[in-house]
């Protein structure tokens, strides 16, 4: 399991807003995220080029999943999980009862 992000998505989002107002001032968009990475206090400029790149994403700039896909996924990857745990306590429980069908019953 994936560990919680010790960054706050409000300061994510106004990262990202920040490289996007900064980026014609700088002669590259790596060169404005690294400024806008020291400015913010974020670990590596790698990660706020993810949060770049998501949001490009989200917002239809560029091709991917969208975070909205992958939540999706994910929960459907649980459900599926779930289901395949209910399915196999079911085979047992009617393989079980099976069993006790076809035990020779005496009477008393």
């Amino acid at each position: 399991m994936a560990r919680p992000s010790p960054y706050p998505l409000e300061l994510r989002k106004r990262a990202v807003r920040m490289v996007a107002e900064v980026r014609p001032e700088y002669d590259t968009e790596w060169s404005a995220m690294k400024a806008v990475a020291a400015k913010l206090g974020i670990g590596t400029t790698e990660t706020l080029r993810k949060w770049v790149r998501q949001d490009q994403i989200d917002n239809g700039a560029r091709a991917g999943t969208t975070t909205e896909e992958s939540a999706q996924v994910k929960a459907m990857k649980k459900e599926i999980a779930e289901l395949r745990r209910a399915n196999e306590i079911l085979k047992a429980a009617a393989s079980f009862f099976a069993a006790e069908l076809d035990r020779p019953h005496t009477r008393s």
